[in-house]
């Protein structure tokens, strides 16, 4: 068995001391550190995070010999027990690596524990030792300590946690997909489908309504556990989410057991507040899309992921499908567990709608290629990224769209059938392109599946309109702004004015000569704060100036006209129910969403 005994050595410091223990390491014995962790299709370099290594067996100290960048290599003598320290830098609040603060821990085993090579197979110990007072334990793999039992009352009164607690995996890929959250957190817990599911939340208000969170999470659960299984257990046997709330943040990443989740803390809800906001919805889209990945990614995966190799990129041009069909699901599931209605799941789709259609990406890239494209593209996103790529998420959840209408309205299948049946017929989990447009095939016809393949590698808007307007969905004419109708993002503030962080390929802005860091100080000669100030003034048609300050000079650029709703609302358009359909696309219309 490996052994890690992981310390919180100087929280000031944000430093993780960590002991790995070899019984019987091999006479050169390397070790490594991942470079990426799955979910988030990026090299992370992790290693760089760790310093002070050194080897000892018994009191003999052994010489560390860098090999690489993430690998190292011990000399051993005999059969002791090789033991190795190091220190973990640990200060990312992100869901992906590890953090260590006075208040609270976090980290991803992929941050802080070495592989040892040739033994990644054998169980793997993981000691969390002498925690701070008042500290707890959050993760998704097996404890095997009975210091929490022990340490309770014979009346039966909350124990304090544990100052050393000790868990366990059966291999060093199980190890990786267990996160840990530390400190004195929120604890609540519901049951799912036959599983006990444990919610923690850090860092929320006073006033968090922590019951509410678990009851709509129990809702998502209970209608994706039943997707995926109907009445019968899921395979899984206990189930966390970790939730970090911060004053502005979102993200999350799944794992097999668990999922980390980081949201805005006003996005949570609070005790005597009703009503579901747009925060709270989307928080609940989170919760939703992290879960859906339980089955979809991490035992239904791409079949390059078979094993996962740490050390490198695992290229696969599926992301369209994985996280692509998970974000079309999401808020699905959120409308068929009766937390929203049709009208806002309409207005949520209407929004990925709008962020392919105004990405001039989709005409550079394939959602396949952009899926490949992923390890040096969409995680390390720069000003030109919209004109270069297009994400595979949003995009994917239209083309999952796209195939879920194609099929309703072939009447045979859907598209819940094609994911049920890949996950009764993919071969060890591994999902490959061919295998996704067979099953579409045999449930919906070849002519789908070709189309599927089409939607899928052609460059090119995919124009979902049509099939919307059968089950009675329908565009709606957006009030236009400014930066729209220039193709430019902003960021607007009081002090800096308005900042252009996004010029896109193709519209006024770009023919006009913004630059990505211009600030725009007047339009027509008028100081402006708000770009769309300027509306009061602009005639449509109309040719007029922007004053801009430019690394420090201060330059006129001439925009030819201002464009006008008519030739700007095929890409400036929100989706809506229609207001009267007739009998059929009424029926059809609930067929998809439900009464």
């Amino acid at each position: 068995m490996i052994h890690y005994r992981i310390e919180v050595a100087d929280v000031a410091a944000h430093q993780f001391k960590v002991t790995l223990t070899i019984a019987d390491p091999a006479p050169e014995q390397q070790l490594s550190l991942p470079a990426w962790i799955p979910g988030s299709y990026m090299v992370r370099e992790f290693a760089r995070h760790l310093s002070l290594l050194q080897a000892r067996q018994g009191t003999q100290p052994r010489p560390v010999v860098q090999l690489a960048k993430d690998r190292w290599s011990v000399a051993t003598s005999g059969r002791g027990a090789l033991v190795v320290t190091y220190f973990a830098y640990a200060f990312d609040p992100s869901v992906r690596t590890a953090w260590l603060g006075d208040d609270r821990g976090f980290f991803n085993s992929t941050s802080l524990c070495l592989a040892v090579e040739g033994r990644t197979a054998e169980p793997h110990r993981v000691e969390l030792y002498r925690l701070p007072a008042g500290w707890d334990v959050a993760t998704g793999m097996t404890r095997v300590d009975t210091a929490a039992k022990a340490a309770k009352s014979t009346k039966g009164a909350k124990a304090a946690p544990a100052r050393t607690q000790v868990f366990e995996s059966a291999d060093y890929d199980e190890l990786a997909d267990h996160p840990f959250e530390l400190g004195p957190f929120w604890r609540g817990s519901f049951t799912s489908g036959g599983v006990v599911h444990e919610f923690v939340v850090s860092g929320a208000w006073p006033q968090f309504d922590g019951a509410r969170l678990l009851a709509d999470t129990k809702r998502i659960c209970d209608e994706e556990i039943r997707f995926w299984h109907g009445s019968e257990k899921p395979p899984f046997a206990r189930y966390v989410f970790m939730l970090y709330a911060t004053e502005d943040g979102y993200g999350g990443l799944e794992h097999r057991a668990s999922t980390a989740l980081i949201a805005a803390r006003k996005d949570l809800p609070r005790v005597g507040v009703p009503g579901i906001n747009d925060g709270y919805v989307t928080l609940l889209g989170l919760i939703s899309h992290e879960y859906f990945h339980t089955w979809n990614v991490k035992r239904l995966k791409p079949a390059e992921f078979l094993p996962y190799d740490f050390s490198q990129e695992n290229y696969t041009e599926l992301l369209w499908f994985f996280e692509g069909f998970t974000s079309y699901y999401d808020d699905l599931f959120l409308l068929r567990a009766g937390l929203i209605d049709q009208a806002r799941y309409v207005k949520l789709v209407g929004r990925a709608f709008n962020g392919v259609r105004q990405s001039p990406g989709q005409h550079v890239q394939s959602v396949a290629e952009a899926s490949f494209d992923a390890w040096v593209k969409y995680y390390r996103a720069d000003e030109n990224t919209p004109n270069s790529t297009i994400s595979y998420y949003t995009k994917g959840s239209l083309v999952a769209l796209r195939l879920d209408l194609a099929l309703r309205a072939g009447g045979k299948a859907t598209l819940d059938d094609v994911m049920r049946a890949l996950w009764r017929d993919a071969p060890g989990g591994g999902v490959t392109e061919e295998l996704i447009l067979r099953t579409v095939a045999r449930l919906g016809g070849k002519a789908l599946a070709a189309e599927l393949r089409d939607w899928v590698h052609e460059r090119g808007e995919l124009d979902v309109l049509p099939a919307l307007a059968r089950v009675g969905v329908e565009p709606e004419i957006e009030t236009l702004t400014l930066p729209f109708e220039l193709g430019i993002r902003v960021s607007e503030g009081p002090v800096t004015g308005i900042q252009v962080k996004y010029v896109l390929a193709g519209g006024a802005g770009a023919a006009a000569g913004l630059c990505v860091g211009d600030e725009i100080l007047a339009v027509d000669g008028w100081r402006v704060r708000r770009l769309d100030d300027a509306l009061s003034w602009i005639r449509t048609g109309a040719a007029f100036e922007l004053l801009v300050a430019r690394q420090q000079r201060v330059r006129t650029l001439r925009v030819a006209d201002r464009l006008s709703e008519r030739r700007n609302d095929a890409a400036s358009r929100s989706l809506k129910l229609s207001a009267s359909p007739n009998a059929a696309t009424l029926a059809r219309r609930n067929g998809w969403l439900g009464k």
